[in-house]
C-alpha cells in the first residue's frame, strides 16, 4: 500500500516531490513483505515498525502525518488489548477518549488511531471498512459516540461503497472512508457518499473470495464523481446533522386496580413495562415530532427528556434504494397463461415421441 501509493504519486502528481513512508503491522508475514519492499524500492526499513500492535504498542507517539491509508482487519476481537485501551480511554487526550466499540470489532479503534495523529495544518485518511462501523451501536454506545464526534467535527469527508467479492478473505461489501481535517470550502459541513457497488469487472476465475475487480476505467470514474462532488444517480450529498437523531423516552403512565399511580408531587409514575423509544432526526423539532406521530397513538403518554441521547448512523442502502414498482396482476396472468400454453405443447411433444 506504501510504495505503490507513493510510485502513484510520482507518476500522476509530481515526480519530484519528496515522500518519507512510515508504517506499524502486527502480521509477521506482512511486516517481513513490507521490509523487504523497502529495501527494494530504496525506501528506509526501520521506518517500518513491527511485529506489533497499533493500538497498544504505539511506535509513532507523538507523530503527526499529512496522509495516513489502512486496512485494518474486519470483525476482529480487542480483547487482549482492552485493559490497555480502557486505561488510555481515561485520558482526555487519549486516542480512545470519546468511546470504544464492542470488544468483538476493533475497526473504529484504528480510525481513532490515525486520526489522533492527523496534522493540525491538514492531513487525509483512507480507510477501509466493512458495514459494521456505518451504523453498529444505539445512541450513547461507544459506536455511536465515534461517529457523533468525527461527524460533528466535520471530519467526514466521503465514503464510498465497493461492490462485494473485492477481497480474497472475504465477500462482504466493503467502504472507503476519507476522513479529513481540512475540508474545502464546498464541503464544508456535508458529507459525500458515493455508491460504487455496480462499478466492478467480473474475474474469469476467483481467488478465495474473490470474484471481482475494479479496473482503471472504473477506478477513474469513481474518481470524476468524487471530484465533481455533485449529486447524480450514483452520488448523494447530506448535511452532517442528517445522520444524527436523538433517541428519545417515551413514557405511559402506572395503572394499578384501574387508577393511575402517582408520586408525592402528583405527577403519574411511569410504567417501566409500557416504555418505548423513538428515533427523531436532528433536522426534526422534537415536540412537534412527539405530537404528529406518538401522541394521536398514545394519549396519556409524556417524554422524558432526562433520557435523550444523541446518535449517528449512515444507513448506506437506504440512500440508494430504488424502487421496483410491483408487476399488475394483469401481467402476471399473461404469463401464467403463456407458461400454460408452453407446458401444454411440451406434452404434446412427449406424448408425440
Amino acid at each position: 500500500m506504501l510504495t505503490v501509493g507513493k510510485q502513484w504519486v510520482h507518476e500522476n502528481i509530481n515526480p519530484d516531490l519528496r515522500i518519507d513512508l512510515y508504517g506499524q503491522e502486527l502480521n509477521d508475514l506482512t511486516y517481513s513483505i513490507c521490509k523487504s519492499d523497502f529495501l527494494m524500492m530504496n525506501d528506509n526499513p526501520d521506518n517500518i515498525h513491527g511485529p506489533c500492535s497499533s493500538i497498544s504498542d504505539d511506535r509513532f507517539q507523538g507523530r503527526r502525518f499529512d496522509y495516513m491509508i489502512t486496512n485494518p482487519p474486519f470483525g476482529v476481537s480487542w480483547k487482549s488489548e482492552k485493559s490497555f485501551v480502557d486505561e488510555e480511554k481515561k485520558d482526555p487526550d487519549g486516542r480512545f477518549f470519546v468511546g470504544t466499540p464492542k470488544v468483538s470489532d476493533g475497526s473504529l479503534l484504528f480510525l481513532q488511531h490515525l486520526i489522533h495523529k492527523m496534522n493540525p495544518e491538514g492531513s487525509r485518511i483512507g480507510i477501509v471498512f466493512n458495514g459494521s462501523p456505518l451504523f453498529t451501536g444505539d445512541a450513547g454506545s461507544g459506536e455511536s459516540n465515534i461517529r457523533k464526534w468525527i461527524i460533528e467535527n466535520d471530519w467526514l469527508e466521503c465514503i464510498v461503497s465497493l461492490p462485494d467479492r473485492m477481497f480474497f478473505n472475504t465477500g462482504i461489501n466493503t467502504y472507503i472512508w476519507i476522513v479529513t481535517n481540512k475540508k474545502s470550502e464546498t464541503r464544508k459541513g456535508r458529507v459525500q457518499l458515493i455508491d460504487g457497488t455496480s462499478f466492478f469487472t467480473g474475474m474469469k476465475k476467483n481467488l478465495g473470495n474473490k470474484g471481482k475487480y475494479l479496473s482503471d476505467d472504473q477506478i477513474q470514474l469513481l474518481f470524476d464523481i468524487y471530484q465533481a462532488n455533485k449529486e447524480g444517480d450514483f452520488c448523494k450529498i447530506f448535511p452532517n446533522e442528517f445522520f444524527g437523531y436523538t433517541k428519545v423516552s417515551v413514557e405511559q403512565p402506572l395503572i394499578e386496580n384501574g387508577h393511575i399511580k402517582t408520586d408525592k408531587k402528583g405527577n403519574p409514575k411511569p410504567d417501566s413495562k409500557r416504555r418505548d423509544s423513538e428515533r427523531v432526526p436532528l433536522t426534526k423539532d422534537i415536540e412537534e415530532y412527539y405530537e404528529r406521530e406518538v401522541q394521536p397513538h398514545l394519549p396519556d403518554s409524556w417524554i422524558d427528556r432526562s433520557k435523550n441521547r444523541i446518535g449517528y448512523e449512515i444507513n448506506f442502502t437506504r440512500y440508494f434504494y430504488k424502487f421496483t414498482p410491483l408487476r399488475s396482476i394483469e401481467e402476471i396472468i399473461q404469463d401464467l397463461k403463456s407458461l400454460d400454453g408452453e407446458i401444454e405443447q411440451l406434452s404434446k411433444e412427449i406424448a408425440g415421441e
